[in-house]
């Protein structure tokens, strides 16, 4: 089980861009094709940009012509929640952070196999580690 991470709007706002509070915070979406991670091919890590936890890795990355970053499936299922979302009168399935419950996205099943799921996220609400970062350099001058 996940430790909860949780602090006030106040508190929030000193670590988050105004962009990333009104995504993560109070449920906002940004605009089709806008974000910095829909058209990102690039291998490595996906992580919540409030509390850093991995989410999703760019092996499970796929172009669903949206204009958001989707994914058919998280790092882990212990690292995503989901709840009912009616707003702007429809009935969808929102993504959620585990760990600080920051709004991600929204969870469909339309996605591509192996799971048949679309994890349509924000790049907002996104942080991106490459590959080449996450991996430890050998050292050329040791040996």
């Amino acid at each position: 089980m996940l430790e909860k991470i949780r602090k006030s709007d106040d508190e929030w706002r000193k670590v988050l861009t105004p962009e990333q509070f009104e995504i993560t915070r109070t449920k906002g979406t940004e605009k089709s094709c806008s974000g910095a991670f829909w058209n990102n091919r690039a291998e490595g890590v996906y992580r919540c940009v409030c509390c850093g936890l991995d989410l999703f890795r760019s092996d499970s990355k796929f172009d669903s012509k949206t204009g958001w970053p989707s994914f058919f499936a998280p790092v882990s299922a212990e690292h995503i929640r989901s709840e009912q979302d009616y707003s702007h009168d429809m009935r969808r399935t929102e993504v959620l952070c585990a760990r600080c419950d920051a709004h991600l996205g929204h969870l469909f099943d339309d996605g591509p196999q192996p799971s048949g799921l679309r994890f349509c996220i924000n790049s907002l609400a996104l942080q991106f580690v490459p590959l080449e970062s996450a991996t430890p350099k050998p050292d050329s001058k040791k040996g």
